[in-house]
């Protein structure tokens, strides 16, 4: 029996496009439905998921929050509930935190985390209306009286500014902080590696789901001096790709626009992504030498499809958006990624053309530059 099928679905979609992933949990899962549609996929973790080397101030904060019987509880992530509960379970005390929150009105942060407090046996009363926290504290805020005492779910980096809110209105906020974030170790290279293609544009999507996420590729960009090529590439032809408008925010505060799914999901984002990158970023052109269609890293041309290198690629997409007319000199060494003088130019072109392997698809026009020969 086949295995059903995404409506849409095709296994050539991202061929020739190569994206890069910057998730660690889950990450197989959408490598994998990347992978599948044809996509070559650079992962590299900006920050990871780490659950705490021993769980005794997990287990001593469970402690307080069962003695506090909290009036609210705020569960951020459903990754979170569940690790909370596991190592609650663990240390004998799952009955009790179950038992101590069953009176309380739980308010969720979206519909994950509320299937991991369902999964915990419980109920919530309700979900933020934006699927963030801040929309969740002011949830809280609206529907409760001040003075209550308010038990939250960290989820790896929470705004502090969340938590001050809540303090302002309420007795007693107590917090439980099941993991967190982490940066890559210093031998993990694939962050340079991600940068490096970012830079060079030999990525055509960067997929970011989280904003902590976002902001860690910033730092480690910072930290080796290629911040300003980073968003300069964001900016044009790299194109970044966000779960959600929390995702969104860092990349558009630092003038980047993201394109980001109108459901906050992963399959709504593998679409959006697919889409996007089929419908603005594959260029076709009919030459004196035959249609040409360029996906990404490969040209179609003559029948065949052929990979090309970075600075091949940036030189054919210039010219294919020029619609035949003359791009000089000067323009073409100008798109393409790091410093090109007037003699790596030419090199670069011989390459170009002995890759196509088919005469006549670009045309040198005298003094003046090249252009696409239609």
């Amino acid at each position: 029996m086949l295995e059903p099928v995404a409506p849409g679905f095709r296994p050539d979609q991202l061929e020739g496009f190569r994206i890069g992933v910057t998730s660690d949990r889950r990450s197989a899962d959408l490598i994998d439905a990347l992978e599948r549609r044809g996509a070559q996929v650079l992962h590299a973790p900006t920050l990871r998921i780490a659950n705490a080397r021993v769980d005794d101030p997990v287990i001593a904060d469970t402690r307080a929050i069962i003695d506090a019987r909290p009036d609210v509880l705020l569960a951020t992530t459903a990754y979170g509930v569940r690790r909370w509960f596991e190592v609650a379970d663990a240390a004998g005390l799952g009955e009790p935190l179950v038992d101590a929150l069953s009176a309380s009105a739980i308010l969720v942060r979206g519909p994950k985390a509320r299937g991991g407090i369902r999964a915990a046996g419980l109920n919530d009363v309700g979900m933020s209306p934006h699927e963030t926290t801040d929309s969740l504290v002011d949830t809280v805020l609206e529907r409760y009286p001040p003075g209550l005492t308010v038990a939250v779910q960290m989820h790896g980096v929470l705004d502090p500014a969340q938590l001050d809110r809540l303090r302002e209105h309420h007795a007693r906020v107590l917090t439980v902080e099941p993991y967190r974030w982490t940066l890559p170790d210093d031998a993990d290279e694939r962050v340079g590696r991600l940068i490096d293609a970012i830079v060079s544009q030999s990525l055509d999507c960067v997929m970011f789901t989280s904003a902590p996420a976002v902001h860690a590729l910033f730092a480690a960009a910072e930290a080796v001096g290629a911040a300003e090529e980073v968003i300069e590439a964001m900016r044009g032809p790299v194109v970044a790709a966000a779960v959600g408008p929390v995702t969104a925010q860092p990349l558009i505060d630092a003038g980047i626009d993201p394109i980001q799914p109108d459901r906050f999901r992963m399959g709504a984002l593998i679409r959006l992504v697919c889409e996007h990158l089929e419908q603005h970023r594959v260029e076709r052109i009919v030459t004196r030498a035959g249609p040409v269609e360029l996906r990404g890293s490969v040209v179609e041309v003559g029948g065949r499809r052929i990979s090309l290198a970075p600075v091949g690629r940036a030189i054919l997409r210039t010219l294919v958006a020029a619609d035949g007319s003359v791009v000089s000199r000067e323009q073409l060494a100008r798109a393409l990624p790091g410093s090109c003088d007037e003699h790596a130019l030419e090199v670069a072109m011989s390459r170009l053309r002995q890759t196509i392997g088919v005469p006549g698809v670009i045309a040198t026009v005298v003094k003046r530059g090249y252009r696409v020969d239609v």
